[in-house]
């Protein structure tokens, strides 16, 4: 299998959108293995132990990508990234009209 296949898997699986935080992708985890673990499940404990050897084989595909993953620092790429107020403040900064009231900073 390739290894864009098992990623996307492993994502789906793990009920990721195409873009995930750390953030997302931890709670996701622990979402599904709280649900699945063997301990806790209400099917049947051989079906309990696949799905949670299943959870934890996209979660370590998952880290292992991210771990991985070479981050771009462009200023173009860092741009797609900023706050609403980091947004507005680059395209207005202290204009009078637009920018922050009195020219507060």
């Amino acid at each position: 299998m390739k290894k864009h296949q098992k990623i996307y898997e492993a994502r789906k699986l793990l009920e990721l959108s195409e873009r995930a935080t750390m953030d997302e992708i931890k709670a996701g985890y622990r979402t599904l293995i709280k649900k699945w673990h063997p301990d806790k499940c209400n099917a049947p404990n051989k079906e309990c132990v696949e799905m949670s050897d299943k959870i934890i084989n996209a979660y370590r595909i998952i880290l292992d990508y991210c771990n991985h993953y070479k981050y771009s620092f462009s200023k173009e790429e860092v741009k797609n990234y900023l706050s609403d107020e980091e947004w507005w403040l680059e395209r207005f900064g202290n204009d009078p009209l637009w920018g922050k009231k009195g020219g507060e900073e």
